[in-house]
């Protein structure tokens, strides 16, 4: 596998990947991403913005897609709860996870999650923020077992609620 930064060209296989994963959450009765988010505008504002990467596969498909970025996250400055890294100028976050439904359960995105770790460490950034819907235990389950801790609830753009972890990185 290998993982670089998305380019315009890829949208419309990221988009795919998206649905499918909408139809995923959608077919466990996981109210997330079922209101139209994230979109195309979203994706290409990442892709702008060096902050979309996509995972190929050996034969150079894309199988995956996430949001990675340094820049603070708004909707983290207020937490029903307490962050590890209450003052903390600078951590990584990870958005918009998605995995081809034909490479589920494959260990990617423990990989997606792994990979932005190792960046932040080369950066000198001690921290990763994450945050998921209360029904998505698959994601819960992954941030567990990579060590994340529980920090509250955050509400996201749209008014909803989300688990907020982090994991402090040695």
């Amino acid at each position: 596998m290998k993982i670089r930064l998305s380019v315009i060209s890829d949208s419309e296989s990221i988009m795919k990947i998206i649905k499918g994963a909408q139809k995923l959450l959608a077919s466990l009765n996981i109210d997330q991403w079922q209101d139209g988010y994230p979109n195309e505008v979203q994706i290409l504002n990442d892709i702008k913005n060096n902050e979309s990467y996509v995972i190929l596969n050996k034969e150079q498909k894309i199988i995956a897609t996430f949001m990675f970025t340094t820049n603070k996250e708004p909707n983290y400055s207020i937490i029903d709860g307490e962050w590890l890294t209450n003052n903390l100028a600078k951590y990584g976050v990870i958005h918009r996870v998605a995995v081809s439904q034909k490479t589920t359960n494959k260990g990617i995105a423990k990989h997606i999650i792994s990979y932005c770790e190792a960046s932040l460490k080369k950066q000198e950034i001690p921290a990763m923020r994450i945050d998921t819907h209360n029904d998505n235990l698959g994601m819960q389950h992954i941030l567990n077992k990579l060590s994340y801790i529980y920090c509250g609830i955050i509400t996201v753009t749209n008014g909803d609620s989300r688990l907020a972890f982090e994991k402090l990185l040695q």
